[in-house]
């Protein structure tokens, strides 16, 4: 698994955030899609596997796990973990909603 800080996360990434709702809603990166760790087994279809996949959480731990899953078990080649996730995303002042 490949990971990246979040100043590394091009401005046209797919980026999904594996957070629960609850935690996107407060702040997100601007862009990211919300498909939670929680409902990843039934939801992963809605990722795009022909491009790269940037996947972050709060901290760096559950999209790591989500990351980890993407290429064991569903055999995604092109997935990067976002080290320090979204509180080091609005901690390098990067855009949110």
């Amino acid at each position: 698994m490949k990971n990246v800080t979040v100043t590394e996360v091009p401005a046209d990434a797919q980026l999904i955030d594996v957070r629960e709702p609850d935690e996107f809603a407060e702040v997100h990166a601007r862009g990211a899609v919300n498909v939670p760790l929680s409902e990843f087994m039934e939801r992963h279809g809605e990722i795009d596997d022909t491009q790269p996949v940037y996947v972050i959480c709060k901290s760096g731990g559950r999209s790591a796990q989500a990351a980890q899953y993407m290429e064991g078990a569903l055999g995604m080649e092109d997935v990067i973990n976002v080290e320090g996730g979204t509180q080091a995303w609005v901690r390098s002042g990067l855009a949110t909603e």
